[in-house]
């Protein structure tokens, strides 16, 4: 692959194969892929090479196996799932800077779960998950984020005591406890970023791609 980034590590989980333009882009810039066993099929369909596949193998094709035989990493764990296997895989391993891709789409329990997975993964990864609409970001602590002028901004709370405070807003925040999670979405950026103050908790915001 050309113009790969060493330091990018791209996790491809088995929800639904990316199609837009800028996931497809970290897979071609990506220093190493590593698929969750059920992604192996679609990732190596699409002309790209697992660099590991982790998880519990009931959904490996055994084609793939074979191919693959040197790269693969069974993790038995009925206690998590795949895409957390993969994490923690590449964590043990000091990949450390994570974009996942695959987490959303075709069973909506499994996109919920992988959502809010981020908010663990980001104690010991810096990590997000891209999909073909937006990108999801987890912060622990007060952050300020890049955006665009009208790019619409969702925010979620994991926590719902956390008191969130923005700036760079249409619709601000201040001292909000969002209590459920459709609290605070459908906000827009003023300008080119925004800021979110909160003193504990954990948060995950969605950055929605330019139409």
């Amino acid at each position: 692959m050309e113009n790969t980034q060493e330091n990018l590590t791209v996790i491809v989980a088995d929800g639904a194969f990316p199609t837009h333009e800028i996931p497809l882009s970290f897979l071609k810039r990506a220093g190493k892929i590593i698929c969750c066993d059920g992604s192996s099929g679609n990732v190596v369909a699409a002309g790209f090479e697992p660099f590991a596949i982790v998880g519990d193998m009931d959904s490996l094709d055994e084609s793939i196996r074979a191919r693959f035989s040197d790269r693969i990493f069974v993790d038995s764990d009925q206690e998590t799932n795949d895409l957390t296997k993969a994490v923690k895989w590449c964590a043990v391993n000091g990949f450390i800077d994570l974009v996942i891709l695959g987490a959303t789409g075709k069973r909506e329990d499994h996109t919920l779960g992988n959502i809010s997975l981020l908010a663990e993964y980001a104690r010991y990864v810096k990590v997000k998950i891209i999909t073909d609409t937006g990108m999801f970001l987890p912060f622990l602590q007060s952050t300020t984020i890049p955006s665009l002028a009208r790019q619409q901004i969702s925010i979620f709370s994991i926590d719902p005591q956390t008191e969130i405070t923005s700036a760079g807003l249409v619709y601000p925040l201040k001292k909000a406890k969002l209590s459920n999670w459709w609290t605070a979405t459908l906000n827009e950026a003023i300008g080119e970023c925004f800021s979110l103050e909160f003193n504990s908790g954990r948060i995950i915001v969605f950055i929605k791609f330019p139409d």
